[in-house]
């Protein structure tokens, strides 16, 4: 039996996705032509970008697309690099980013790399179930903050933090508010109205659309009100000049229809995949001793289960699951590779042994019972087999 349960590394294309693609490969103008084929493609194109919007509750003017979340993360950094160069000529000290411990590595490295050309950076703490300490950002927040970036739900462990109450403080204080919103958006409510935030990152290949497409969300881009916005690729005046190159029409096209999808079974994807996730936590916590689920109990993101294994290593794990037909991860699929533990369950407090015997089960569409019992009955003996081999217990 095969069992993918790494939808949070990558999902597969919905079928109704890939067969509006392919319906759609005829389109083939470019969509910054003033001709017939480039009007098409440029109606299809603002269509896509219309049902983006909708799924986050934003207006589609403040849609920016781009070649997925790294981007649109770096894009925000580099926004902020600009802001803090031109206030500076005039006299503005704020110069101060506030990010998390947990966040996705774009946006951890991006926050280091702002702080090697002189930004002050605080990576806030998080409790042990992941949630950031309010407490530690109100202190940190002052009149040099110029960005707050906390993700919408983690990628490793699902924790899901209040945006709203975050951004209410970070714009009492003078400064603006980004959230990686990538694993999130598909899975729960997400409204940027009501957060109220600045910027919004989303990325199709997560919500069962092509890989190499995402979007910046940005508010009333192009108001007078407008978060500011500076291009990280320069060229032509594609997206107004915010992000140039030739439009990746295929990429837009699937991810509109992903994003008209996902906004239509929101309330069903929880209703489906949060009682299998259930059913898999109480199923090793049964039949597996000594384990930690890892994560918030209740505000978390309902497909995704992080479990510590004690006297186990969890690239061991991984390949004994993958023998056997089940496909997992360690964490955030940009960080394997490295035998680092991982940061997130570092920060939470587990210590390094626990980091390195964690494994994330995201779950998703195509999950079936049968295949949760069938990782219930798969894993006991392993985790077994390579404690009774280990050094660490």
């Amino acid at each position: 039996m095969k069992v993918y349960i790494d939808y949070n590394a990558t999902t597969p294309l919905n079928e109704a996705v890939k067969n509006a693609m392919i319906d759609d490969f005829a389109i083939y103008g470019n969509a910054s032509s003033m001709h017939a084929s480039g009007r098409l493609a440029r109606a299809r194109l603002e269509e896509a970008r219309f049902n983006v919007a909708a799924l986050i509750g934003a207006e589609a003017r403040e849609i920016v697309f781009t070649s997925g979340g790294s981007e649109s993360n770096n894009t925000v950094f580099q926004t902020m690099r600009y802001l803090a160069e031109r206030g500076a000529a005039e006299g503005s000290m704020r110069n101060e980013i506030i990010t998390t411990a947990i966040e996705h590595p774009c946006v951890l490295n991006s926050a280091k790399f702002q702080q090697e050309l002189g930004f002050t950076v605080t990576f806030l703490p998080v409790d042990t179930y992941g949630k950031i300490r309010i407490d530690a950002l109100k202190a940190a927040l002052n009149d040099k903050t110029l960005l707050v970036s906390v993700m919408t739900a983690n990628n490793e462990i699902g924790t899901i933090q209040d945006i709203r109450t975050i951004t209410a403080l970070t714009k009492a204080a003078g400064a603006f508010m980004h959230t990686d919103a990538v694993q999130a958006v598909g899975k729960i409510p997400v409204n940027v109205k009501d957060w109220g935030v600045d910027y919004l990152t989303i990325s199709a290949h997560k919500i069962y659309g092509p890989k190499g497409i995402g979007a910046l969300y940005i508010r009333d881009r192009g108001g007078r009100c407008a978060a500011p916005s500076f291009p990280l690729i320069h060229g032509g005046h594609q997206e107004d000049g915010l992000r140039a190159g030739t439009y990746n029409n295929m990429g837009i096209f699937g991810f509109g229809k992903a994003a008209e999808i996902a906004k239509q079974r929101i309330a069903e994807y929880g209703e489906t995949l949060f009682p299998l996730r259930e059913r898999l936590r109480e199923g090793l916590v049964s039949r597996i001793p000594n384990i930690k689920i890892n994560g918030h109990p209740t505000d978390v993101i309902p497909n995704t289960l992080n479990v510590s294994f004690p006297g186990a290593e969890g690239e061991s794990i991984l390949l004994g699951l993958d023998l056997a037909g089940i496909e997992a991860s360690t964490g955030s699929a940009c960080a394997s590779g490295t035998l680092d533990p991982s940061h997130v369950i570092m920060a939470i407090g587990a210590g390094a042994e626990l980091a390195h015997g964690s494994i994330r089960f995201s779950l998703g569409w195509g999950i079936t019972r049968e295949a949760i019992d069938y990782i219930i009955d798969t894993l006991p003996p392993i985790i077994e087999r390579f404690r009774s081999m280990s050094t660490l217990t």
